[in-house]
């Protein structure tokens, strides 16, 4: 370890940014710049705190879930999320709007026991200790249990060598990271007091109790380009979909379309974007094949999506409390309880997935993404706010665009004024 990484993070935030400056032989402004964007919260939240790194801020529109409009805060740098997250909820608004049913809602705490001489006698022994290991869990956590929630069910399997015990945990309107995590550990302090060897007692992310299903139908003129019928378009988009079933290569691009809304969502909400990416690819794997998240079938002269993922997600606990830019965003959105934000999440996820595929059947996905790059290309090479719309119209009708390029239409805008 360098000398000045020595005890960096017992520093406060500005001897920090020093430390760091004079060791990497830093200009003082990026001094200033962190400085500039620092927060108290910040340092509270994580570990050897610098500055914070903002991120763009909008919201998607036009999403109808379940007969109620909603107004959703997202968090993302891609240009063209936000757009084409609103272009597929406009779409299916207009064709009566998505349903997705409450979900039930349970984590999994997962105890693991390793070098058991006796799996098949060790699993009835284990399975004969339900009501008592579950009350160990709830006394660790008794707050859980008084508002309805807490260990509700177990499950023993036998992933290869291992006893996995799966405990069912209610967590009530929180993400509950930490509240599973200290059930499982006191299970599993209570199994190594009974002789066993427990290899790690931990939160599984793979939240199999906690699915989210989302539906909707989509008029075929509402899928019409100036080109092809709204029939060919949905066709088309049928087709995509098989693809992303059978071939992993799709998929992986596929999914990563519904994952682009999902967690814009998931950032603005305060919730953790990453535990639910895990679980959702891993659930796209359940069968031994990764495949496509949403199926997109022509059903009754209709284009029909459905989507089913876990979405283990909470409206309190965690930062959720702590950051004022989350406590606005669900004062925007007036979502209330987690089973209505799981709702509104992947109902967005799924009509973003609708307007990629309808843009791969029609004119291309680069076609409404390039036009949104333009905007981003021209402030990368120094256009002011009043110039970006004119150097991105210009940009929009060059054959070979890159920074280059940019920066001579930049040039011949400010010649012509």
């Amino acid at each position: 370890m360098s000398d000045w990484q020595h005890g960096f993070y017992k520093a406060d935030p500005q001897a920090r940014r020093e430390r760091l400056t004079q060791a990497l032989h830093l200009p003082q402004s990026v001094t200033k710049a962190l400085a500039d964007h620092a927060s108290p919260l910040g340092n509270e939240l994580v570990e050897n705190y610098l500055t914070d790194y903002g991120l763009p801020e909008g919201v998607g529109l036009n999403l109808t879930v379940n007969g109620q409009e909603y107004v959703v805060p997202m968090v993302v740098e891609e240009p063209s999320v936000i757009a084409a997250a609103s272009n597929g909820a406009k779409r299916v608004q207009a064709s009566g709007g998505f349903t997705a049913p409450k979900q039930h809602r349970e984590l999994v705490g997962q105890v693991v026991l390793t070098d058991v001489a006796d799996v098949p006698a060790t699993v009835e022994k284990l399975t004969a200790q339900r009501d008592h290991l579950l009350a160990v869990a709830n006394a660790a956590h008794p707050s859980m249990q008084r508002r309805g929630g807490g260990a509700q069910s177990m499950t023993v399997r036998t992933p290869g060598d291992f006893i996995s015990i799966d405990l069912g945990i209610n967590v009530c309107q929180a993400m509950g990271a930490n509240s599973v995590n200290t059930m499982a550990e006191a299970v599993g302090r209570e199994l190594t007091a009974q002789g066993y060897h427990v290899l790690v007692a931990i939160l599984s992310n793979l939240a199999t109790n906690s699915l989210q299903t989302v539906s909707c139908d989509v008029d075929f003129a509402k899928l019409a380009t100036k080109e092809q019928s709204g029939e060919q378009v949905a066709q088309q988009i049928a087709k995509l979909s098989a693809l992303a079933q059978v071939d992993p290569f799709r998929a992986a691009t596929h999914n990563k379309g519904i994952m682009n809304g999902i967690d814009a969502v998931m950032i603005a909400s305060g919730n953790d974007w990453r535990a639910i990416e895990s679980g959702a690819h891993t659930y796209a794997a359940r069968s031994g094949q990764y495949r496509g998240l949403s199926t997109w079938q022509v059903v009754d002269g209709k284009l029909h999506g459905e989507m089913t993922l876990p979405l283990p997600v909470g409206v309190v606990g965690g930062s959720i409390g702590l950051n004022p830019m989350t406590k606005l965003n669900y004062q925007i959105s007036k979502i209330k309880t987690a089973e209505e934000l799981a709702a509104v999440t992947a109902s967005l996820g799924l009509a973003q997935n609708l307007a990629a595929l309808r843009a791969l059947a029609t004119t291309g996905i680069q076609a409404g993404h390039m036009k949104l790059q333009y905007r981003s290309l021209a402030v990368s090479v120094g256009a002011k706010p009043t110039e970006v719309p004119l150097v991105a119209a210009r940009l929009a009708k060059c054959t070979h665009v890159d920074q280059e390029t940019a920066r001579l239409v930049l040039a011949e805008i400010r010649k012509d004024q």
